[in-house]
Formats: structure tokens, C-alpha cells, sequence
């Protein structure tokens, strides 16, 4: 269940940064638009689903993410980047896990567990890592397609727009968590 659940969130995730986040920075920042979103809400699913679910989220972030390039990404450019595009979605499906795995051997496990109390800053610092390391690595990735002179903002776009996005994730999170406990408060009584 929990790689179906996966799934769906990052699908859904990707088609609100491609049908509202991405029309609309390229109307400000056409020349990077392509290669990075502002706002990317799939590194949030990403974080999130690694957080609850552990190594275990991968395979469902994979696959979300391939059926987001297959449905979801123009089939020219698919087509045109096919070995870069398979590199970045292994990339973006296994950062989160690195990020949460240093953390633990350096004695800082925020992996969800029914005894750990939820880190939100932690998540955030998690977040931040995975998110760093996915710009780098996919700046590195697009390198002979990016143009130097899109470089640097092209490596900012990726680290803001995966934090953005994380924290959006969270806060809908957050909230949904919220509403939750009111309806089971409700129920009760």
C-alpha cells in the first residue's frame, strides 16, 4: 500500500509544479524554467515518504517519477535527454534516503518510529541535505545542456525550489495532521 501511496503523492505533486508552478515562472525566469522548478513539490513527497516509510520509498518514488516523465514531461524533450532524465530520477529517488542515512550514523535518526518525537527542523536540515545534493548532482547531470551562464541560477533554482517545496509538503502535512485529530476529537464525543 505504502508504494501506491507514494506513488500518487509525487504524481500528484509533479502536476501541480507542471500545470501551476511551471507556466508561471516561465513567464519570470523562461531560460531556467526547464531545467528547474522555483517551487518543486515532488522533493517534499520525497523527503516525507523516506521519513515514514525508510529504503522503502524508493522503488515508489522511481516509479512516480517515471510515469511523471512518461505523462507528464514533453515527449521531445523526454526523448532528447532520455539518459540524463534516467540519471536525475534515480538521483532525486535516492537523495532523501543518503540524507536521512548520514544523519543516523551521525547519531541523528529522524526516521518516523511510533517512539521518536517528529523533528520538524530535523526534517528541514534532512530536507536542506537532500536537496543540495540533488542540485549539485543534477546540475552536474544537465552540465553539457545548461549553459554557463545559467549555471549558478540554474543550481539555486534546484536548492530553493526542492526546500520550497518540502516545507509546502509540510505545512499541508502539518495541516492535514491537524484536521485529523479535530475530526477524531469531534467523533468522540
Amino acid at each position: 500500500m505504502q508504494f501506491f501511496i507514494v506513488i500518487a503523492a509525487y504524481v500528484f505533486c509533479y502536476a501541480l509544479t507542471v500545470f501551476i508552478v511551471t507556466p508561471l515562472q516561465g513567464m519570470v525566469l523562461p531560460d531556467v524554467t526547464a531545467f528547474a522548478s522555483l517551487v518543486f513539490f515532488p522533493h517534499g513527497v520525497r523527503v516525507l515518504a523516506t521519513w515514514a516509510f525508510g529504503w522503502r520509498a524508493i522503488p515508489g518514488l522511481l516509479v512516480g517519477a517515471v510515469i511523471c516523465t512518461l505523462l507528464l514531461t514533453p515527449a521531445d524533450y523526454a526523448e532528447l535527454l532520455r539518459p540524463a532524465v534516467l540519471e536525475a530520477i534515480f538521483l532525486g529517488s535516492v537523495v532523501a534516503f543518503g540524507a536521512f542515512e548520514v544523519a543516523r550514523l551521525a547519531g541523528y535518526d529522524f526516521y518516523w518510529r511510533p517512539a521518536n518525537r517528529l523533528s520538524w527542523k530535523g526534517l528541514i536540515v534532512i530536507g536542506a541535505v537532500a536537496s543540495i545534493a540533488n542540485s549539485v548532482g543534477s546540475t552536474l547531470i544537465y552540465a553539457g545542456l545548461i549553459g554557463v551562464n545559467q549555471l549558478d541560477d540554474v543550481l539555486l533554482i534546484y536548492a530553493a525550489g526542492d526546500l520550497i517545496g518540502l516545507i509546502a509538503c509540510m505545512l499541508a502535512l502539518m495541516l492535514g495532521f491537524r484536521w485529523a485529530r479535530l475530526v477524531g476529537t469531534a467523533k468522540k464525543q
